[in-house]
């Protein structure tokens, strides 16, 4: 078996000589149809294998949550945002045990019923079409130590940035930063009082994939108001900062 096109990289691909620019998943666009549905699966994991193992990248890259949170393909992002809300409202009504439980019942019943059906459509035609899920089944989806690597250390880069900044607040750095924290716990802490986790999310989810929609359309007048709070606020801590004698020692210097 030859090596998968999708091995190559992007930049060798479009600078062949006489060759088009492959498509994503390591071939012309017609290749998935003349190639099959084994061929296409297993082209699309090695060219995410490949792609993993070359530089850290991430699972979704910031167009496509962008694309999604701005619901720029209606279907997929009603799919992502009603899967997840139900998720979460399950979640809300009954155990985490539960929710999983039923959920993995749903999808092992969705599987055999398919399989059930397409061994009896197989022996009433007496055809030999074999598995129905031998596509998926023979897709190779083996992370390799080296993506799995690259994985970690790009997750390390967030996580040592978020060990600084907790450091850098609760050490008191900067004492305004500090006492925004100090202020914004204070306020969770009633937040805390009426909502639970999982209503958090729930609202959460709702202002993600609804504030953006709404922003891009009416983009001048939230700017407007939102410019005249940003000077205000900005107006009132550069008042407190006046009063406070080591800040203002600081700006001196």
């Amino acid at each position: 078996m030859e090596p998968s096109a999708a091995t190559q990289s992007p930049s060798v691909s479009s600078s062949s000589s006489g060759a088009e620019p492959s498509a994503p998943g390591g071939g012309s666009p017609g290749a998935c149809s003349a190639l099959g549905a084994k061929s296409c699966g297993s082209s699309c994991a090695d060219s995410f294998v490949s792609s993993s193992s070359s530089q850290p990248v991430s699972l979704f890259s910031t167009s496509q949550v962008h694309d999604l949170i701005f619901w720029r393909d209606v279907k997929k992002t009603g799919f992502v945002f009603g899967t997840t809300l139900v998720m979460l409202l399950s979640l809300a009504a009954f155990s985490v045990i539960s929710v999983i439980s039923y959920l993995i019942l749903a999808l092992l019943s969705v599987t055999i019923s398919f399989r059930v059906y397409k061994s009896v459509i197989q022996a009433v035609q007496k055809s030999e079409e074999g598995h129905p899920f031998k596509a998926y089944l023979d897709v190779d989806i083996t992370l390799s130590s080296e993506a799995f690597h690259n994985y970690m250390n790009a997750a390390m880069v967030h996580i040592n940035r978020a060990l600084k900044l907790i450091i850098r607040l609760f050490l008191v750095e900067d004492l305004v930063d500090s006492l925004k924290l100090a202020v914004f716990m204070w306020l969770m802490t009633y937040v805390g009082a009426v909502f639970n986790g999982i209503t958090l999310l729930i609202l959460a989810e709702l202002l993600v994939f609804s504030v953006p929609i709404v922003y891009e359309k009416y983009k001048t007048q939230i700017d407007h108001y939102v410019g005249i709070a940003r000077d205000q606020t900005k107006s009132i801590i550069e008042k407190i900062q006046a009063k406070l004698p080591g800040i203002a020692k600081k700006k001196a210097e």
